[in-house]
């Protein structure tokens, strides 16, 4: 018979700023944290219990190209100290990389493949290496050109068409033109989750999801502005279009560095690992459209991963969506039959931050504590991925039902 998967805990760094206070931590020392620390607030894997119990890690990052090593979940499990007798695997699907992550771990364990399995993801952008690709034939006497490996396409095939590779900037004002998404709805939208991101750190919510990262001094996300108001914003020169463009550093996410981990298991290993589940992964759904049109990919991802979980949308009572950008999660509200007011109710991206391969760990692990907090059973957690990818995931509140 089946078994279900279940979230028992989620850890995340406070997510620094590019070039900001977790610059000079690597990425795979970020992962090797959030891993101890989940580990270390299950009582049942201390000691030999890691050994015994954890079947696998399961680590999302979007670039590999630099200190992750390519295989960053086994680098991040060795640095934690966790025995050499844990695999570790390494998922890349972009901005999607944890919450995958989350979706291959669970299946594992529905499977019957494994109990607990060690989810989460990283990135820094700060850090992010530049490439320099080799060339056709030996010994070039002219300059060659560096990549950066930060975000965006790079190296690209000459045979992909042209209008796929647009920056995803400029994919998202192509995005807020075919929807109608207007500047002072993207302003309003930024203000709003830097106002609510801020409030929730004060109110405390935030205090069990985020762990300090040692000798830093970063006690919550560095790139909340708590005296954003829509009149600056509205003050910011256009990013990717000079001429009727709407598109700002203030009403999109900023690049980051950090980390998250959500600790996945069976409903078997509840006594083996001290904790009880906090929510089910009831559903779970993958979508793809056009490259350019990326940021509307949760639509469908999110109204598969509800038809899965055998609900609609009327029964849900909160929904985690990554924030890329203001113009494209506005699109996605606006083609749900959803109240706008119950998503991101502690913020999102453009507030808290963007580190890629980190960010769907976040939202999963926000989803399950917010479904935790108030009681309401059913939740969505999804997210748009660059190259026209979409990723959502349906929670079941388990603690009061």
């Amino acid at each position: 018979m089946p078994s279900h998967a279940f979230v028992y805990d989620a850890v995340r760094t406070p997510f620094g700023r590019f070039g900001g206070a977790l610059a000079g931590e690597r990425p795979d020392d970020l992962a090797a944290l959030v891993l101890r620390r989940i580990v270390e607030r299950a009582p049942g894997l201390e000691g030999d219990g890691a050994g015994e119990h954890i079947d696998e890690v399961v680590f999302g990052n979007a670039n590999g190209a630099g200190e992750e090593n390519r295989n960053v979940a086994r680098m991040a499990a060795l640095l934690a100290g966790l025995p050499t007798s844990v695999p570790g695997s390494t998922v890349n699907r972009l901005c999607g990389s944890s919450l995958d992550a989350a979706m291959v771990a669970s299946r594992s364990i529905e499977t019957g493949d494994a109990e607990v399995v060690l989810t989460g993801g990283v990135e820094s952008m700060t850090r992010a290496p530049w490439v320099l690709p080799k060339t056709e034939k030996p010994y070039p006497a002219g300059n060659l050109s560096l990549a950066s490996t930060t975000l965006g396409w790079r190296l690209v095939n000459p045979t992909m068409p042209a209008e796929w590779t647009v920056s995803l900037g400029e994919a998202t004002e192509q995005l807020r033109e075919k929807y109608d998404i207007t500047r002072d709805r993207q302003d309003a939208f930024a203000e709003r989750s830097h106002r609510l991101a801020d409030r929730a750190w004060s109110d405390g919510f935030y205090d069990d999801l985020v762990v300090a990262v040692p000798g830093v001094e970063l006690s919550r996300d560095e790139a909340i502005r708590p005296d954003t108001t829509v009149e600056r914003l509205a003050g910011l020169a256009t990013s990717f279009r000079k001429e009727g463009g709407t598109v700002t550093a203030g009403n999109a996410s900023p690049l980051n560095d950090g980390a998250s981990a959500v600790l996945l298991g069976s409903e078997r290993a509840q006594d083996e690992l001290g904790l009880d589940p906090i929510a089910r992964i009831a559903g779970r759904g993958a979508s793809a459209n056009e490259p350019q049109f990326f940021g509307y990919a949760p639509v469908e991802a999110a109204n598969r991963a509800l038809a899965r979980a055998g609900i609609t949308w009327d029964d849900v009572s909160a929904v985690e969506l990554n924030e890329a950008f203001a113009a494209q999660s506005l699109a996605c509200i606006d083609a749900w039959p959803i109240d706008a007011e119950i998503v991101n109710r502690h913020g999102g991206a453009i507030a808290i931050g963007h580190p890629l391969g980190a960010s769907g760990g976040r939202i999963l692990g926000t989803l399950a504590r917010d479904l935790q907090r108030t009681g309401e059973r059913w939740g969505v957690a999804c997210i748009c991925i660059g190259v026209g990818q979409g990723l959502a995931v349906v929670l079941e509140n388990v603690t009061s039902h």
